[in-house]
């Protein structure tokens, strides 16, 4: 039902009040999770004498932690509301839907998590 008023109230919004599968919300969870704990493990490292490489989260952390944090977690948020929203979408005229997406990106962020663990254990 929310589909259906949705789709009425504009074409974008259709997808916004479908059901997603229990592989999609462990896969979102587990996204929000990654980023959450790389802000916070960002921000620890950051107090042992690392320095933030990405310019755009550099700024932002110039701001303070909460800043950061907050800008952090609703770029993460707001990407995948945009994947959720576009999920049925075909990319480049292939097969591929937008939906694809969400599991590729687990690799980098699962990635980024890594190296910050093995830097803890580095800048001890």
């Amino acid at each position: 039902m929310g589909s259906t008023l949705a789709r009425r109230v504009h074409p974008m919004l259709a997808g916004l009040g479908e059901k997603h599968g229990p592989r999609m919300v462990c896969i979102i969870l587990l996204m929000v999770i990654l980023s959450v704990l790389d802000a916070f493990l960002t921000l620890e490292l950051i107090h042992r004498g690392a320095t933030e490489v990405n310019p755009v989260m550099a700024y932002y952390l110039s701001h303070g932690p909460l800043v950061f944090f907050l800008v952090k977690y609703f770029l993460t948020a707001a990407s995948i509301l945009l994947v959720l929203i576009h999920k049925n979408v075909q990319l480049f005229g292939t097969r591929f839907q937008v939906k694809m997406i969400l599991p590729i990106l687990l690799i980098p962020l699962a990635l980024t998590v890594k190296w910050e663990i093995f830097l803890f254990t580095t800048l001890k």
